[in-house]
């Protein structure tokens, strides 16, 4: 009869853990989708707003910006208020933005709506992965944080073409309506399944950022953007590798994109499972594989199977990574995990435009064949980074 209860109550735990999580994945599908969307959607927005193409783009970049300088800010901010409640908090403001992009009557409002969406981002990925890290056995924890990004990763092989597919359709204000919808049904998974833990008493935002000025932290954190900039210094000049270089034609770029998304979200389930088991050591192996693969594609980018199986394979490691660099970067700021969790964010997106600005950079000056060699230098600089700073823990230890 015991052995029975017993059961019962693990298999409700089980359940009540995997709901939690399941309305964190949805919450990261959300904002993964109102991230990218606007991509495909920029030749409507402009129209719609009688706005340049060039003047819609800077769309994208205002979020970027909204995620890397609003994202810790706002958790400073907010570092007193519960958990739950700040989760609960932030996909009302996730809900309003895109509210006020569906009704967006010109360009300097929907600037606005996407800047107050994008405050949410950094801060919701921050407090996610240290509620799913709660939720577990400290061994488990970048497993758990890899489940809540896969919803990130899902958003871009099923929320971006069908926010796409949609917009082209309906119209883009349909894409927008549709995601806040997706924040409406996260805020019920949060109310109903996300438990209120308890809370630490709130540390000071004095001491909160003082554990950000770790060297080994910032070192962390440079590696973020290193490795992001890396990663978009050929992925956001991808399509026209692939069509100028490789030689397939612009629609096939798309299934090749999904095909790059599915091995996102391998590598984003694999990387956690290798991070609970040595998280340094992976890491570092992850990072040199990356390398490694931008080398290769520097000349399997001339033939179509070769350059279609390096995708995938580099897709699957850029993303293996960020579950463990996650957990990294929270246990190297225990005074204050989900501001340095948001923080990882901030330098993520840092890299993010970073990488894009060197690979414009690279096409002017050299050719778009060299992108993915220097995105392997750029790789590489943040692997012998992280090996110096493991190098250095060892030596310590001893």
């Amino acid at each position: 009869m015991e052995f029975a209860q017993g059961t019962i109550k693990q298999q409700t735990a089980t359940k009540s853990f995997s709901l939690s999580l399941l309305s964190l994945t949805a919450g990261a599908f959300a904002i993964g989708m109102t991230e990218f969307v606007i991509m495909g959607l920029l030749p409507n927005v402009a129209g719609d707003l009688n706005v340049s193409i060039s003047a819609a783009g800077q769309l994208i970049t205002m979020y970027a910006l909204g995620v890397a300088v609003g994202a810790p800010i706002l958790t400073i901010l907010t570092h007193k208020m519960p958990q739950k409640k700040l989760l609960v908090f932030l996909m009302m403001l996730f809900i309003l933005g895109n509210g006020i992009s569906v009704a967006a009557p010109n360009y300097a409002v929907l600037m606005g709506a996407r800047l107050i969406t994008a405050l949410t981002h950094g801060t919701f990925f921050g407090v996610g992965a240290v509620i799913a890290s709660g939720l577990v056995h400290p061994d488990k924890r970048a497993g758990a944080v890899s489940i809540m990004m896969a919803g990130l990763t899902i958003a871009n092989i099923i929320g971006v073409p069908l926010g796409t597919f949609i917009g082209q359709h309906w119209g883009w204000r349909a894409s927008f309506g549709t995601i806040a919808v997706m924040g409406l049904i996260t805020l019920i998974g949060i109310l109903l399944f996300i438990p209120a833990l308890r809370q630490e008493k709130p540390v000071s935002v004095v001491r909160q950022v003082a554990a950000l000025a770790s060297p080994k932290l910032l070192a962390f954190l440079l590696i973020a953007v290193l490795g992001n900039a890396g990663l978009f210094a050929v992925f956001t000049y991808i399509t026209p590798l692939l069509v100028q270089v490789t030689g397939f034609a612009e629609h096939s770029v798309t299934w090749i994109l999904i095909l790059f998304g599915c091995g996102v979200t391998i590598g984003n389930i694999v990387g956690g499972k290798l991070a609970d088991w040595k998280l340094m050591p992976s890491i570092l192996g992850i990072y040199l594989a990356i390398c490694l693969l931008l080398t290769i594609f520097t000349f399997t980018v001339h033939n179509p199977i070769a350059a279609v199986l390096t995708i995938f394979l580099w897709g699957a490691g850029s993303f293996a990574v960020f579950p463990g660099m996650q957990v990294r970067i929270m246990s190297l700021a225990k005074s204050a995990p989900a501001l340095a969790s948001t923080t990882s964010h901030s330098a993520g997106n840092l890299g993010n435009a970073t990488g894009a600005f060197i690979g414009g950079a690279v096409i002017t000056h050299m050719s778009l064949t060299s992108l993915p060699w220097v995105g392997a230098v750029l790789v590489g600089s943040a692997l012998l980074l992280g090996l110096a700073v493991y190098m250095a823990d060892k030596k310590s230890a001893q």
